[in-house]
């Protein structure tokens, strides 16, 4: 590929001098599990958020786990009680709803946002909700007051899946704070990527916070004493090192994505290619991902793949229609969410696609035949 969709090499590039410094000082510490560069990473989340705990955790998916199971173990849920997620998300939102014993109720997303259809949500309120799991895909905020003030008048919390927005911010105030917890990835391909799996939970909620860290570390509160029956989810340091080069460039790193998104969105032309809607506030997008609908999408992903341009589909099922959610899921159609499986189409916007290559993928998506 001349436009590949993503190369981590020079992604990492920019750091890699002073990751390998940073791993060689964890792998000279003699310090392997916790410690100060775990201590340090934790710090700087809270720093970037405004949050006033952060829980160093081992994946995306073990911090929205751990969130939910905390707030079994606190009483604050039960099993069987609703939590509300978006069908246009990544299965790890979902996986951890019922990994908990809770039960996922799928909502439709907005057809102009990709994310949860805020509108939706009060329909989808009973007895049994508990909690509402806005998504921030794609890079773009999923929040509003009459989301914050619709959980507050039905007593439910806010769990943000922050998996993908780092960064980002609605008016003023970082995701990762605007809910009661998040939970965050730093899969590699992330805009903040470790080398590895690595995630966070961060809340301003001191007893969540214990009770993720205590789950977190076997369910304990000190050394073989198991308050909980918890997991091993642990943040190894040599992933927090390699966070710590790289969490103060946030800024710079989603700015550089921005960048790319401001030439699609100029240059592509093609009247069968729908561009992503922007919000009035631009820090409300970190675009993970820059996604089009296009209306023969198959065919425009090979004429791209012969021209020499990568690109990706996220994500080519709905969970409702995923083999191990469908006997309980997918009873119950959601039309939008399928059109936006049918139609979306991911376009290279990692540090290895320069502007002149934005350009020419540009050109080349105008000149698509349909």
């Amino acid at each position: 590929m001349r436009y590949p969709f993503l190369d981590l090499a020079p992604v990492n590039a920019p750091y890699i001098d002073e990751i390998c410094k940073a791993q060689e000082r964890v792998a000279r510490s003699g310090r392997f599990i916790g410690g100060p560069e775990v201590d340090t990473f934790e710090r700087n989340l809270c720093n970037l958020t405004g949050a006033s705990y952060a829980v160093a955790v081992s994946n995306g998916l073990d911090a929205l786990r751990l969130i939910l199971r905390a707030w079994v173990v606190m009483g604050v849920m039960n099993p069987g009680d609703e939590v509300i997620v978006p069908a246009n998300t990544y299965i790890a939102s979902v996986l951890a709803i019922t990994d908990a014993g809770l039960t996922p109720v799928v909502a439709e997303p907005s057809a102009e946002t990709f994310n949860l259809d805020i509108d939706k949500v009060e329909s989808l309120i009973t007895p049994r909700t508990r909690a509402i799991m806005p998504v921030h895909l794609y890079g773009r905020v999923c929040y509003s007051e009459r989301l914050g003030e619709l959980a507050r008048s039905r007593g439910l919390m806010i769990i943000e899946d922050n998996a993908q927005a780092i960064g980002a911010s609605w008016r003023g105030i970082s995701t990762g704070n605007l809910g009661d917890a998040a939970a965050f990835s730093f899969y590699p391909t992330k805009n903040i990527g470790a080398l590895g799996d690595a995630g966070a939970v961060t809340t301003s909620d001191r007893l969540l916070a214990y009770t993720v860290r205590a789950l977190a570390n076997y369910g304990s509160d000190r050394r073989y004493h198991n308050i909980y029956a918890g997991f091993n989810c642990r943040m190894d340091p040599l992933q927090a090192a390699v966070l710590n080069v790289k969490l103060p460039h946030v800024d710079e790193e989603n700015e550089y994505r921005r960048s790319i998104a401001a030439i699609y969105l100029k240059e592509i032309k093609n009247p069968h290619v729908t561009l992503p809607s922007m919000p009035e506030d631009s820090r409300e997008h970190v675009f993970h991902q820059f996604v089009v609908l296009a209306d023969n999408r198959d065919a425009l992903m090979a004429y791209l793949a012969d021209n020499g341009v990568g690109c990706d589909i996220h994500y080519a099922t709905p969970v409702h229609r995923q083999p191990c959610y469908e006997a309980t899921l997918g009873q119950r159609s959601h039309p939008v969410a399928e059109s936006l499986v049918d139609r979306c189409l991911s376009l290279p916007i990692t540090r290895c696609t320069s502007a002149d290559d934005a350009h020419a993928i540009a050109a080349i998506i105008n000149r698509f035949p349909v």
